[in-house]
C-alpha cells in the first residue's frame, strides 16, 4: 500500500515536471517568433534622416550669418551717423564763437581751402565744455586761453583712409609738440569735406574764400564719410550738407578801441581772461 502510493507520488511529479519543461519550450518560441517581427530603422532611413537633419543645420546657419551680417552693417552705420554728428557739431559751435577785429587781421584770418588737402582754420573764444580746452587753462598764471586758433584738415589715417582732424593754439602761441603730433581726431574714413562760402557781392556759393580779413555770413559744409572696411563690412557712405550761418563779423578798427579780448594790442603781456 505505502510502497504503492510513493511510486504514485514520484509518477506525478516527473509528470508535473514534464509539462512545465514543454511549457518553457513554447514560450521560448514564442517569444523567438514575436522577436522576429520587432521593427528597426533601415540604412536607407538612417541617411535620409541624417541628410534632412543637415539641410536643417545648414539654413539655421545660414540665416544666423546674415543677421549678424546685418546687425553688424547697422552698428556700422550708426556710428558712422554719430562721429559725422559730433564733428559738424564741433564745426558748428566752433563757427558761432569766431572773432575777427581788421586792428590785427594776422591773428585773425579766416581761411578756406579745398581741393586734396581742404582745410579750414579761425580764430574763436571757445566755450568751456568745447573739447580739449582744459589742456589750454595754466594754473600757474590762472589764466584759460579760451582765444583759440582752430584748424580742420583732413590728413591721412590709417591704413588708406583719411581722417578729420582739430588742432589749436592760442593765437599768440604756435602748436606744441603735442597737438600738432596728436591731433583730435573727429571723423575717420573721410571720402569729402568740403567747404563753401555765400558770397554777398556775387551771391553765389563760392569754394575759395579771398577775401581771409572778412568773414563771410554763411557756410556751407559737406562731408561724407566712407563705409566701415573692417571685418568685410559693407556699411555704405554717409553724407550730409549743413548750412550754417555765422553771427559774428570783423570789427573796424575804428571801433576796436579797447574792447576786452580785441586785438589791437593783442600781445600785452597775453590773452586776457575769459569774463
Amino acid at each position: 500500500m505505502k510502497v504503492t502510493c510513493d511510486k504514485w507520488r514520484v509518477t506525478g511529479l516527473r509528470s508535473e515536471a514534464s509539462a512545465r519543461q514543454a511549457g518553457d519550450k513554447k514560450n521560448a518560441a514564442r517569444c523567438k517568433a514575436h522577436s522576429c517581427h520587432v521593427s528597426a530603422f533601415t540604412l536607407v532611413e538612417i541617411m535620409v534622416a541624417i541628410v534632412i537633419f543637415s539641410v536643417v543645420i545648414a539654413a539655421i546657419y545660414s540665416t544666423w550669418t546674415l543677421i549678424l551680417r546685418a546687425s553688424q552693417v547697422g552698428q556700422n552705420t550708426a556710428a558712422q551717423a554719430q562721429r559725422q554728428r559730433i564733428a559738424l557739431r564741433t564745426i558748428e559751435d566752433s563757427l558761432t564763437c569766431i572773432q575777427s577785429f581788421q586792428a590785427s587781421m594776422n591773428y585773425y584770418v579766416f581761411l578756406v581751402q579745398n581741393g586734396d588737402q581742404p582745410e579750414l582754420s579761425f580764430t574763436a573764444r571757445l566755450p568751456d565744455v568745447f573739447p580739449r580746452n582744459a589742456k589750454f587753462f595754466d594754473p600757474n598764471l590762472g589764466k584759460s586761453f579760451f582765444l583759440r586758433r582752430l584748424t580742420f584738415t583732413v590728413e591721412p589715417g590709417p591704413g588708406a583712409e583719411k581722417d578729420l582732424v582739430l588742432r589749436q593754439n592760442p593765437v599768440l602761441m604756435n602748436l606744441d609738440p603735442d597737438e600738432q603730433q596728436t591731433p583730435l581726431v573727429l571723423a575717420r574714413n573721410v571720402k569729402k569735406f568740403n567747404v563753401e562760402c555765400w558770397d554777398i557781392n556775387t551771391m553765389d556759393w563760392v569754394e575759395e574764400w579771398d577775401a581771409t580779413n572778412t568773414i563771410p555770413p554763411v557756410l556751407r559744409i559737406n562731408l561724407v564719410l566712407g563705409g566701415n572696411n573692417e571685418a568685410g563690412s559693407t556699411a555704405p557712405d554717409v553724407a550730409v550738407t549743413r548750412l550754417i550761418a555765422i553771427p559774428s563779423s570783423t570789427l573796424p578798427s575804428g571801433l576796436q578801441g579797447n574792447v576786452a579780448g580785441a586785438g589791437a594790442a593783442p600781445g600785452g603781456g597775453g590773452i586776457p581772461p575769459r569774463q
